[in-house]
C-alpha cells in the first residue's frame, strides 16, 4: 500500500476540512447544547458530495475511492461527531447497502436522493432487547398476500427522526436465528410507523437519535432487499464496511484531540511557563499523537483491502476495535491537559470525551469485535 495520498485524495481531504471550518465548526458548542443539529446541514453535505462517495455516478454518486471515503469521514469527525454519524449512516450503512444489494429499481428509487442528501436513510437494526444479538429480532415481517405486514420496535436508531427510509430488519420466517431475519426498505411516511427522539444523551446529543415503533406496517414485496431470509448477510455486510467507517470518525476525533491538546499547552501557563514544558503534559500529548497514527493506519489498510477487492471484515473489526478505545484514551488525556477547564462545555475537551464514549458501543461494542478477532484467529466460534 502506497501511504502517499494521490492528488485527487489530497483535494478531497482539503475540500472536507474547508468544509467543516466553514459549515460546522462555527455551530458545534451551540447544536450540542440544543442537542440538535441543523438539518440543512445534510443537503449541504450532499451538495459537496460528501453523500455520494464511492456510489457510482449513474445512481447520483460521487465515485471515489474508499481511502477517500476514510478521509472525508476522519475530518467530519475532527469536526463534530454527531455530522460524521449523518455520513456513516446515510451514505455507509444504507447507501452503499442498497448499492451492493438492491435491485436496478430500489437503486434508481432511492440513490439518487440519498447522494444529493434530498433523502436521508437509517439503519433499523438494534431493539430495544437486541443489541450485540443481532440474530434474535423480535421485529416480524408476515407475508400477506404481496404484501409484507411488519410489527415492532426499533431502537437507539440514529437519523431516525430525520430519515426517509428505514433499512429495516425483521424476522420475516420461523427459521431459527439469523436464517430467518429479512431486510426490507422502509419509507418512514408509510401508515403505522411512529418516531420518538431520545433527548438526555451522554454524547452525540446534536446527532437525530430515535426509538422507532412499526404497528401493522404494509409494505410490498418489492421492498425487500436482497432475497428473504438472508437479511442477516445484509447487515453484516454494511456492518463491516460501516466500522471502517465509525474507526475513520474515531480517527478524526483522536486528530481533535490530539490539536486541541498541543494549542491549550502551548498557551496556558502554570509554574512560571507554559504547561507544554512539563514532561508528564507531554507524555499525555505524546501517548494521543501515537493513537492517532496507529488508529489511521488500521482504518487505512481496511480501506486499501476493499478497494483491491480483498477480504477486510476482521481487518474492519481490529480498526473499530482499536480507533474506538483510541479515541476514548485520546479525549480523556486532552481533558486532563485542560484541567479543570477541560471540565466547561465552552472547551473541546468534555464533547469529545463524551462523544467517543459511545464509539466503543454501537456498530458492535469492543467485546464483540474481539469475537470476531478471536474467531477469525482459532476458527472457534464463541457465540
Amino acid at each position: 500500500m502506497n501511504l502517499e495520498l494521490s492528488e485527487e485524495q489530497t483535494a478531497v481531504r482539503q475540500l472536507a476540512r474547508d468544509f467543516v471550518a466553514r459549515e460546522i465548526a462555527p455551530h458545534v458548542v451551540a447544536w450540542d447544547r440544543a442537542e440538535e443539529v441543523d438539518r440543512g446541514i445534510v443537503k449541504k453535505l450532499g451538495e459537496v458530495g460528501f453523500l455520494g462517495l464511492t456510489v457510482a455516478e449513474e445512481y447520483g454518486g460521487s465515485g471515489g475511492d474508499h481511502l477517500a471515503y476514510c478521509l472525508v469521514t476522519e475530518e467530519l469527525g475532527r469536526g463534530d461527531s454527531s455530522v460524521r454519524g449523518i455520513v456513516s449512516v446515510s451514505l455507509g450503512l444504507v447507501a452503499k447497502t442498497i448499492a451492493s444489494w438492491g435491485s436496478e429499481e430500489q437503486k434508481r428509487q432511492w440513490l439518487p436522493g440519498l447522494t444529493a442528501g434530498e433523502l436521508v436513510g437509517c439503519f433499523g437494526l438494534t431493539e430495544p432487547g437486541t443489541g450485540s444479538d443481532a440474530g434474535n429480532l423480535a421485529t416480524r415481517a408476515v407475508r400477506d398476500g404481496g404484501d409484507y405486514v411488519i410489527n415492532g420496535t426499533k431502537m437507539f436508531i440514529t437519523n431516525g427522526t430525520w430519515a426517509d427510509v428505514v433499512l429495516l430488519f425483521a424476522r420475516s420466517t420461523d427459521a431459527p436465528g439469523h436464517k430467518g431475519v429479512s431486510a426490507f426498505l422502509v419509507p418512514t411516511d408509510t401508515p403505522g410507523l411512529t418516531r420518538r427522539t431520545i433527548h438526555g444523551k451522554l454524547g452525540l446529543r446534536g446527532q437525530a437519535t430515535a426509538e422507532l415503533v412499526l404497528e401493522d406496517v404494509r409494505v410490498p414485496a418489492s421492498a425487500l432487499l436482497g432475497e428473504e431470509g438472508r437479511g442477516f448477510s445484509v447487515a453484516m455486510s454494511a456492518l463491516a464496511k460501516g466500522r471502517m467507517s465509525v474507526a475513520a470518525g474515531c480517527v478524526g476525533l483522536t486528530q481533535a484531540a490530539l490539536d486541541v491538546a498541543v494549542k491549550y499547552a502551548g498557551e496556558r501557563e502554570q509554574f512560571g511557563k507554559t504547561i507544554a514544558h512539563h514532561q508528564l503534559v507531554q507524555e499525555l500529548i505524546s501517548d494521543i499523537a501515537v493513537d492517532v497514527d496507529a488508529a489511521r493506519l488500521l482504518t487505512w489498510r481496511v480501506a486499501d483491502l476493499i478497494d483491491r477487492g480483498q477480504p477486510f471484515a476482521t481487518e474492519s473489526s481490529k480498526a473499530k476495535l482499536f480507533a474506538s478505545e483510541a479515541a476514548v484514551r485520546a479525549a480523556n488525556n486532552a481533558l486532563q491537559v485542560f484541567g479543570g477547564y477541560g471540565y466547561i462545555d465552552e472547551y473541546p475537551a468534555g464533547k469529545l470525551l463524551r462523544d467517543a464514549r459511545v464509539m466503543t458501543l454501537y456498530e458492535g461494542t469492543s467485546q464483540i469485535q474481539k469475537l470476531v478477532i478471536g474467531r477469525a484467529l482459532t476458527g472457534v466460534s464463541a457465540f
